[in-house]
């Protein structure tokens, strides 16, 4: 259970998370404002019927949904939940337009702490050999310095990225698309199963919730916000990638990109970052840790 909330509350925020997908900016400010009781409180009671089409769904989804149920699937996969309410909150979530409502984790807590020394390293989910060694090397390397690496378990970079961090038996921090209890890709089960046992799964939708394409996208402003700056190694001209560099370069983060060679299509994406000075040019471990090491004294 969250280390601050009562059970109504707990059941409150399971209800919430259920009801909504993360990204809303209008749902996020009014959580923010009212708290997640009173906004459950005024959705069971009809206070949104007036919304066209979907204020009597809304109401009757809230209902039916069985928190204690929920609650108790939480405890059985070793899932526990993180409101802002915990000292532990990731605060720099804070400073996105739509934060979320909570997080799920699975995994070890006491990393959460540390996300002050973090970086996300992100990138195509079609890499070359030499993406996928630079990621690797990397996140070894940002690690070996004491610094935890994030991504997003998917294949190609992300999966090069948490692979170098736990060689180097560094933190990893992995920021899912599905819920920490059904974990997508499937056939990346034996990398989550090694994160939940040494570094951190976490996701703002309930544990058993099965990942669907949207939310991949919904959650990289997520990525981009939880560490000290972003890193893409390879990316399409077109890449989900680019959307987690816009969505850090949009709440002030630095974004860093690794050039390749020309005549490689995935490395347009972070050829186009440089050309339009939307990220800083790196190279070598070196250069990332002389761009990012003051971060972590902020």
């Amino acid at each position: 259970m969250s280390q601050s909330l009562d059970e109504p509350t707990l059941h409150a925020y399971i209800k919430l998370m259920g009801l909504f997908e993360g990204g809303s900016v209008h749902w996020s400010g009014l959580y923010q404002e009212h708290g997640a009781p009173a906004l459950i409180e005024m959705i069971e009671g009809g206070s949104f019927s007036a919304y066209k089409k979907i204020g009597a769904r809304l109401q009757e989804s809230a209902k039916a949904i069985d928190a204690p149920a929920k609650v108790a699937e939480m405890h059985a996969v070793g899932a526990f939940i993180v409101t802002r309410s915990d000292a532990d909150w990731p605060v720099a979530l804070n400073d996105l337009a739509a934060a979320p409502i909570a997080l799920m984790g699975r995994g070890r807590r006491e990393i959460l702490s540390t996300l002050g020394q973090s970086l996300s390293i992100v990138g195509t989910r079609n890499p070359t050999a030499y993406g996928v060694r630079v990621a690797g090397d990397f996140a070894a390397g940002a690690v070996d310095r004491e610094w935890s690496v994030v991504s997003g378990g998917a294949f190609g970079i992300d999966t090069a990225a948490h692979k170098g961090a736990l060689v180097a038996e560094g933190s990893t921090i992995a920021i899912l698309g599905s819920g920490v209890a059904a974990t997508f890709p499937a056939t990346n089960a034996r990398l989550f199963q090694e994160i939940s046992e040494v570094g951190l799964l976490l996701s703002e939708v309930l544990p058993a919730v099965h990942a669907i394409p949207a939310r991949f996208l919904i959650r990289n402003r997520l990525i981009a916000a939880i560490s000290r700056a972003t890193v893409v190694v390879e990316a399409a001209f077109r890449s989900g990638s680019l959307r987690t560099a816009r969505d850090a370069a949009e709440i002030f983060r630095p974004v860093l990109a690794v050039p390749g060679p020309i005549t490689s299509p995935s490395s347009d994406g972070c050829h186009r970052l440089i050309a339009e000075r939307s990220a800083e040019l790196v190279t070598s471990i070196a250069d990332l840790m002389e761009l990012v090491g003051p971060l972590a004294q902020l």
